[in-house]
């Protein structure tokens, strides 16, 4: 979690982000109703500039690369996991997401990356998965397989809005590619998450405005960026949808689907949250 985002702006919504007039025409990746993290491919991220006063919305690869892998047969390894000379399976290393509570701890390999390169993903919403367990209609006990109904997450009343995220620069030492590498940062969920992602109950690390700046182009205690990387944005300022279970396929994914069979959500409404501002 959270493996799938959604990066649908529209023109007017580009111009208000970054504050000036600039062409979309060379920002087609901004306009894509969802990317999945196991593909490996470019996300829209928004990077601060060297003196951090200013930032560019650039594509990195969503799926964080370690140093010490030297090459994209290593890198490839890591993901799809291999057999060691001994016929030992090791299994992947997934780096899409990483956890806010985890970044700074000792030895952490996103741990330089929380210190000095973090950025901000955009997103339009995003999509997870509520489990269900049916009931055995002969014993009358919950099956052991669980159904999967996907949602559509997203914040009211904004079109789009920042998770939190940490980058790092990679180089292939065979063939000297080099690409800007990214992490999704992911938190404790909320009331509503913990309903929907009630496997893990996780979800990305969404930031109000004023700490998305913060994030991005404030020099931060460790204290601090712990803090804003384990946030829980507001349940009662979010909503959700169920869609179809293909909605991959789907030409618009977002399209509301009703489930006869699924409970409907009972949506929080009262504040429960904690300031940061205090």
């Amino acid at each position: 979690m959270c493996y799938y985002n959604g990066q649908k702006v529209t023109r007017a919504e580009y111009i208000t982000l970054m504050e000036l007039e600039k062409s979309i025409k060379n920002y087609e990746f901004l306009n894509r109703p969802v990317i999945s993290a196991f593909e490996y491919g470019g996300v829209a991220v928004l990077k601060p500039n060297d003196v951090r006063n200013n930032f560019d919305i650039v594509q990195m690869e969503w799926g964080f690369i370690p140093s010490y892998l030297k090459t994209r047969a290593d890198v490839k390894k890591m993901r799809s996991g291999y057999k060691d000379a001994s016929g030992k399976f090791h299994p992947p290393l997934t780096t899409q997401n990483a956890k806010g509570e985890e970044l700074l701890l000792p030895g952490k390999m996103y741990r330089k990356a929380a210190l000095k390169n973090r950025c901000l993903i955009l997103s339009s919403g995003f999509f997870e998965w509520r489990h269900v367990h049916p009931i055995n209609k002969k014993t009358g006990e919950p099956k052991k397989t669980a159904d999967k109904y996907p949602h559509y997450i997203g914040v009211k009343e904004q079109p789009y809005f920042y998770i939190a995220g940490i980058w790092q620069p990679w180089t292939d030492q065979e063939t000297g590619e080099t690409v800007d590498t990214l992490s999704l940062v992911t938190t404790a969920a909320n009331p509503l998450m913990a309903k929907i992602h009630n496997s893990k109950e996780r979800m990305p690390d969404i930031l109000t405005d004023e700490l998305a700046w913060e994030w991005m182009m404030d020099d931060l205690t460790e204290d601090r960026i712990t803090e804003i990387a384990t946030y829980q944005f507001p349940a009662e300022q979010m909503e959700a949808c169920t869609v179809e279970k293909e909605f991959l396929k789907s030409a618009d994914p977002t399209v509301p689907f009703i489930y006869d069979d699924l409970v409907a959500l009972d949506m929080p409404t009262s504040p429960a949250q904690t300031s940061l501002f205090g």
